[in-house]
């Protein structure tokens, strides 16, 4: 679907050129973006490249069993079945770790062995209300640190790039809350309608 949607875009700007006169302008900032794109990758890639040694030193220190004995309180209720699963809640935590310090792409491999593991608990049938609700708090996740969001603001010139942390504190805290509710009331609905 997104490839369509930016191919769609890119036809539409050379339509939108051509039409103006604005062919000119269009290369211009075909250039300018590619190089601008580059640049910004190369920022990330060092940030992302370091933020994942460190959770990989996590976990390979034994750190992800401490901090997944201090989420368990939290997570317990989240996530039942996962919960009696060493393996399953051991990559639920580092995943929410993760996200908690920013790592969105560092998050993202650990993220799938969860919901691999999530998904074995079930046998593989349907799609598990543990799974669903794994996909919402990954997607909204709650972060302390936004590295990613700063690493592009500081490359794009901000002065204090981690100035916007209350916002994404606040920002993810509302959106957790906002689909782990809307997650556990259509959960509740959907078993309603089964069971008349």
């Amino acid at each position: 679907m997104m490839n369509y949607l930016w191919v769609g875009l890119i036809v539409l700007a050379c339509i939108t050129a051509c039409l103006t006169g604005r062919t000119a302008e269009l290369s211009a900032a075909v250039t300018d973006g590619a190089g601008q794109a580059v640049t910004l990758c190369l920022s990330l890639a060092g940030l992302m490249g370091l933020w994942t040694g460190i959770l990989e030193l996590m976990q390979q220190s034994g750190l992800c069993e401490k901090i997944t004995f201090l989420l368990r309180p939290i997570l317990s209720p989240l996530f039942r079945r996962a919960a009696e699963d060493k393996q399953a809640i051991e990559h639920i935590a580092a995943n929410v770790t993760a996200n908690l310090l920013g790592l969105s792409n560092a998050a993202t491999p650990i993220g799938l062995q969860a919901a691999d593991r999530l998904y074995s608990l079930y046998q593989r049938k349907g799609t598990p209300d543990e799974v669903l609700t794994f996909v919402i708090l990954n997607t909204t996740s709650i972060q302390l640190i936004p590295t990613t969001v700063a690493a592009v603001r500081a490359s794009l010139g901000a002065p204090q790039p981690f100035d916007i942390m209350p916002a994404v504190w606040g920002a993810s805290i509302c959106s957790v809350a906002v689909g782990l509710t809307a997650a556990k009331l259509f959960a509740v609905l959907c078993r309603g309608r089964r069971h008349p």
